[in-house]
């Protein structure tokens, strides 16, 4: 069992996610399978019960849904670069590196706040080709530490929505001018969500930070930077077919006939 946990703001993000990962990963009909998740809950010294509220058990189709997406693009990025260096940014408690098959020359870090990652560390143990780096991920130093010349496959599941635009840029061009290759899979929100927890007033947000970045269209990435090259998007509501739950997968369908809604997150991809 980990030390007493309770992290506030954007940290708190990864305890309900961690939470729905675990929750939705125990069901027979489980989309992620994410058992590492469901294990870490048990040794989480942290009160549960906080999140035991109407309605944000379903959101776990959701976040089973856009992870295992990203799952898809780094197994295929990782088949096509076997000696990869893979980056994943704002990890909190993600346990992706051991959900994938990851082959024996893959090189992973995950990168997260130093208390993030302390308890991170309690609870995915590391080893030579798996590591964990506690810094921001718009901090500039700790980028030097990573080899630069393999092909590198950057995640940032959760990250680059609560991040200013003017961070968003630096950050990706740190990335595009520390390596020569590679791909960056992220998830983002629309404008009109962005816009919406920005007009929320803090009090009735409790403690969940408001998104700064969202994005309109998959070639607003090369906006960001020019190296980078958009490849494909998906919305998360079009995987309903997926979802198991009849009354959710049903919700889900109906959303994805209005463009709004059906495009309120998505999961992208680009190259460069």
């Amino acid at each position: 069992m980990t030390g007493k946990v309770d992290f506030t703001g954007v940290q708190s993000t990864m305890l309900v996610t961690l939470y729905l990962r675990a929750l939705e990963s125990r069901s027979k009909d489980s989309i992620l399978h994410d058992r590492a998740a469901a294990e870490a809950l048990d040794r989480v010294d942290y009160d549960w019960r906080k999140l035991q509220q109407p309605g944000l058990a379903s959101n776990r189709f959701g976040v089973a849904l856009r992870a295992k997406q990203l799952d898809d693009w780094a197994a295929d990025f990782l088949r096509r670069n076997p000696d990869a260096t893979v980056l994943q940014l704002g990890c909190g408690l993600d346990s992706r590196a051991f959900r994938l098959d990851r082959p024996s020359g893959v090189c992973w870090y995950d990168v997260d706040l130093p208390d993030v990652i302390e308890l991170h560390r309690k609870l995915y143990p590391e080893s030579d080709d798996y590591r964990t780096i506690g810094a921001s991920a718009t901090d500039p130093a700790w980028l030097a530490e990573i080899p630069a010349e393999r092909p590198v496959l950057i995640i940032a599941e959760g990250l680059l929505m609560y991040l200013p635009p003017i961070e968003v840029e630096r950050l990706l061009r740190r990335i595009t001018d520390r390596f020569h290759t590679g791909e960056l899979i992220f998830d983002e929100v629309a404008p009109w969500v962005a816009g919406l927890t920005q007009r929320i007033p803090e009090r009735l947000r409790k403690g969940y930070p408001p998104y700064l970045t969202p994005i309109r269209e998959g070639r607003d990435i090369e906006r960001w930077n020019p190296r980078l090259r958009y490849i494909e998007e998906t919305a998360v509501t079009e995987q309903y077919a997926k979802i198991p739950n009849p009354t959710v997968r049903a919700v889900y369908r109906t959303m994805c006939t209005f463009p709004a809604l059906r495009n309120w997150l998505r999961v992208f991809r680009a190259e460069f």
